[in-house]
């Protein structure tokens, strides 16, 4: 089998702990043979260590674009340089996985979904939280309709005090928002999927800026103190989405909250034969599946639990990407489906971005 030939964009935290990794785990399926990064030095690093011996590097990613004998490209870059990217791998006639979120804007990732659609080509974004196994066994249960119609919903991206101190997480003008978009996309993305209802109505929300410019309110992160001067995005975000069908979602959203308990890519779902919930994040050390439910006369619990998955940056269980890479090369040569479809991408974009209008207008958002 000819191995699928793999162009990375973007050298930075996201592409080495999760994507190079990821993608040696599956050698007999890949190579990666081109990297990218504005900071070349990265690119020539990444090339040695992850590359094939004839690996070439670029700084600019148009060069590395004109190499037709890539077959995939990986978007590993800040949001905002998602959507000119991915278009123009798309008109060079590749493959390409975008790490989450999509885009920034609905309007940058249109340009995306519009040159996708023109391509023909294979086209996913980088929600590896799917592939937990704890997730992967409520999305069957949703699926199997053993929660009922689920009317409520909360999808959970709350830490006590874990703003990101490296790269460009502060910076809006290369990521277009913080916390919101960062965590708050994964929560949404898999309490989307459960639910299997993309039919948004409208949006509300709350965005606040309390604690990023706040002196001394650093002390205690988790990353070590962030800088308060150049602290340009909001630290936490809250919204209310309404489906047409009238069932809601409730999504939280933050890098600093003081709060005692933490939850990130976590979920609740209130259904009406049952409800379930997935707990993980700082809080939890071990990710745990609840279901309850009446059985027999009485209200019971069934608790499940999976290996422990802390976010790659702390060196946790790398199988989900692993996973995520192993199904979408699958989806590449087999000429399937990814398991990440761009139209449910998208809708995460626009109900992310309907929060930060909903909250700087004041008004409800009709989507």
């Amino acid at each position: 089998m000819k191995k699928v030939r793999i162009g990375i964009i973007g050298c930075g935290g996201i592409a080495n702990n999760k994507h190079f990794p990821a993608l040696s785990s599956q050698a007999d399926k890949c190579e990666m043979v081109a990297f990218c990064d504005n900071q070349v030095e990265r690119a020539k690093e990444a090339a040695e260590k992850f590359g094939t011996e004839d690996a070439k590097y670029y700084e600019d990613y148009h060069e590395l674009l004109k190499d037709k004998t890539i077959d995939v490209v990986h978007v590993c870059t800040p949001n905002v340089s998602h959507s000119p990217i991915t278009v123009a791998a798309f008109e060079a006639g590749k493959h390409v996985l975008c790490e989450k979120p999509m885009a920034h804007t609905p309007e940058a990732a249109q340009l995306m979904m519009d040159a996708w659609k023109k391509s023909g080509k294979k086209f996913t974004i980088g929600y590896q939280n799917r592939f937990r196994k704890e997730v992967t066994a409520l999305h069957e249960s949703c699926a199997n309709g053993d929660l009922g119609e689920i009317y409520f919903a909360k999808a959970h991206a709350i830490r006590r005090k874990a703003v990101p101190t490296w790269g460009v997480f502060p910076d809006k003008s290369q990521q277009g928002g913080g916390p919101l978009i960062d965590i708050g996309t994964h929560a949404l993305d898999i309490t989307l999927w459960m639910m299997d209802n993309y039919e948004v109505e409208s949006v509300t929300g709350s965005v606040f800026n309390k604690l990023g410019n706040l002196p001394g309110a650093e002390e205690g992160n988790l990353f070590g103190p962030w800088d308060t001067d150049s602290y340009e995005v909001e630290d936490s975000a809250f919204g209310f989405i309404k489906m047409k069908d009238g069932s809601t979602i409730f999504l939280e959203a933050s890098w600093a909250l003081n709060v005692l308990e933490s939850k990130e890519a976590a979920t609740t779902l209130c259904g009406t034969k049952a409800g379930a919930q997935i707990d993980a994040g700082m809080s939890y050390p071990v990710n745990q599946l609840t279901y309850n439910r009446s059985k027999n006369g009485l209200l019971t619990e069934e608790n499940l639990s999976a290996s422990g998955n802390i976010a790659f940056f702390e060196g946790g269980d790398s199988d989900p990407e692993k996973l995520e890479a192993k199904q979408w090369l699958e989806a590449v040569i087999n000429d399937t489906d990814p398991l990440v479809k761009p139209e449910q991408a998208f809708k995460v974009t626009q109900v992310l971005d309907a929060i930060y209008k909903a909250a700087e207008t004041g008004n409800e958002v009709k989507l």
